[in-house]
């Protein structure tokens, strides 16, 4: 695309530089003292520009029943807006839009605002959700954006209320995951996501996949320049090495982050320990790293959610792949670009037959069949023999 932020754009964080929470690593200044210091880019004019009673309307005046998330932003509220005119609509009508408001004691202040819409409103692609408009009035700061269905990853991996993801939608996710790194990092100014993680990802009615949240983001190294230093800032559990010990930031930062979302469509587990999952571990990287290099010890990952339901192959494949982008080395890491390739071919592999390759408890109950067609077939003989349909000299099966 060859547009990118200039150096007014450039994030200057006045945070701490050691993990003090458990969803943020990092504070911003409050609003008041953010907002006198910076502006919105020109390419922001083909936005709408929302006022606040607009999107409190919109929001049935931001009601609780109307959110659909909470992060360290603010709360999200679903709104709906006339198609044609933008104006807010009456609920149930027009498109339906998701409206974030900012807190302004919340960990992101006015200048991750200020960046999401300066990003967003330069960067389009299938894979990057879209930003409609936004509001920034008085105190009041607020984004519009897209509306997605299926709401963010995070959910159905982890959460009850959320839809079971087979094997072939979670590689589908993280295929669509790469694109939108792999175009970012394509970019003249190489744009550094920095906050990836499972919610973060938001998925459309279809389970595509889409980055959001561009409040950290940042133009990468350029020059003859190998990283950027910056302040720590994002997320425990998805951070790089390099970053956390030395600020040291690149697209290989990203890479690796990308690794552990990769673990966490594998396996179902959280990229920090939780109690409810069954097994006692700090970071997912660092419980899984062991099996990731053991072909016959690899599968003890996989999510039992599954049945067994993928290609080993594939699962074998998506793991080699895990540890290249969680190496500890930065160098080490394949590029985005190189990511997708191996992706978009692990793909075609499991579009293939996949053959199941464990039973599970759940399979158990719900696929017997599938997994035990002898068992079966013995069953269906002997109702037919009981009904006097079939001589058992014609079954082919030994009843015994």
């Amino acid at each position: 695309m060859g547009i990118c932020l200039g150096t007014s754009s450039k994030l200057a964080h006045v945070t701490s530089s050691q993990f003090n929470d458990s969803t943020s690593l990092a504070t911003s200044g409050n609003l008041k003292k953010d907002s006198s210091k910076v502006e919105l880019s020109a390419s922001t004019s083909h936005l709408k520009i929302f006022t606040f009673n607009d999107l409190k309307n919109a929001t049935r005046n931001f009601r609780s029943d109307s959110i659909l998330g909470e992060g360290g932003f603010g709360y999200v509220f679903k709104g709906w807006i006339d198609e044609k005119t933008l104006t807010s609509a009456k609920p149930g009508t027009g498109t339906v839009v998701a409206v974030k408001k900012l807190k302004s004691e919340g960990f992101q202040g006015h200048r991750e605002w200020l960046a999401e819409v300066n990003y967003l409103s330069q960067l389009h692609h299938e894979n990057l959700v879209k930003l409609i408009g936004y509001c920034s009035e008085s105190e009041h700061r607020l984004l519009v954006y897209e509306f997605m269905p299926k709401g963010c990853l995070e959910n159905h991996l982890f959460k009850r209320r959320g839809q079971l993801l087979s094997w072939s939608t979670r590689i589908h996710i993280a295929l669509d995951v790469a694109r939108g790194l792999s175009f970012l990092h394509s970019l003249s100014c190489n744009v550094i996501y920095r906050d990836l993680k499972s919610s973060n990802i938001l998925l459309d009615s279809d389970f595509n996949a889409k980055l959001s949240d561009f409040g950290l983001a940042r133009d990468g190294p350029d020059g003859d320049k190998t990283h950027v230093s910056t302040i720590i800032i994002g997320t425990p559990g998805y951070a790089a090495p390099e970053y956390i010990a030395l600020g040291r930031l690149t697209p290989k930062s990203d890479v690796y982050s990308f690794g552990v979302v990769l673990l966490e469509l594998m396996s179902g587990k959280r990229a920090l320990g939780d109690d409810s999952a069954g097994v006692a571990y700090d970071t997912l990287v660092e419980w899984a790293r062991p099996f990731l290099s053991d072909n016959r010890r690899m599968m003890r990952i996989m999510d039992t959610r599954l049945g067994g339901q993928y290609s080993r192959k594939a699962a074998l494949s998506l793991a080699a792949l895990a540890l290249q982008c969680l190496d500890l080395d930065d160098k080490s890491r394949p590029a985005m670009s190189e990511v997708l390739t191996t992706l978009e071919q692990l793909q075609t592999l499991n579009a293939q037959r996949m053959k199941p390759h464990a039973r599970s408890r759940q399979a158990e109950k719900t696929g017997e069949e599938k997994y035990f067609p002898q068992k079966n077939k013995k069953k269906r003989v002997l109702s037919r023999l009981v009904g006097g349909a079939l001589p058992a000299s014609q079954t082919g099966v030994r009843l015994r």
